[in-house]
């Protein structure tokens, strides 16, 4: 599957710094279990039991690792698949995705650009403006509410 990417032309491109590079061990110290499993290990939470599925409060969600701003909540929708989805990332150049061909499925996964943190996968089944679907594990994303 080839995703298109549609997004507003961005000023800088350049992944954002500094990168954040740390040990499974560190890793493992700062984050809850579930949290390691699914951002560490390329994990996935269960659908529909998950912090931010339901959530429509106004915030920005950040990498649960790095804390990376990652999504607006003004492009979030319900996607009906049990996982937050997004239209677009903030910018483009924080999130990176590749081709995942684990669990005999051909996926395009989408990880954190500055710890590379596995946040979920993106399909090309979304809505306006950019027909993505960002679907993303709420153990890999933190909130942080509008002020």
């Amino acid at each position: 599957m080839e995703i298109t990417k549609i997004a507003a032309p961005q000023a800088d491109n350049t992944t954002p710094t500094p990168k954040v590079a740390k040990t499974a061990s560190e890793w493992r110290e700062l984050l809850s279990p579930t949290a390691f499993r699914v951002a560490r290990e390329a994990g996935t939470e269960p659908p529909f039991r998950n912090a931010y599925n339901d959530l429509k409060d106004t915030g920005t969600f950040q990498c649960v690792c790095c804390g990376l701003e990652l999504f607006r909540s003004d492009t979030k929708f319900n996607s009906g698949t049990g996982w937050p989805s997004f239209f677009a990332p903030i910018e483009q150049n924080r999130v990176v995705d590749h081709t995942d061909a684990s669990h005999g499925m051909v996926r395009d996964e989408v990880i954190c650009a500055r710890c590379d943190a596995h946040l979920g996968h993106v399909f090309p089944d979304g809505p306006a403006p950019t027909g993505l679907r960002y679907c993303m594990n709420s153990a890999a994303l933190s909130f942080q509410p509008a002020q």
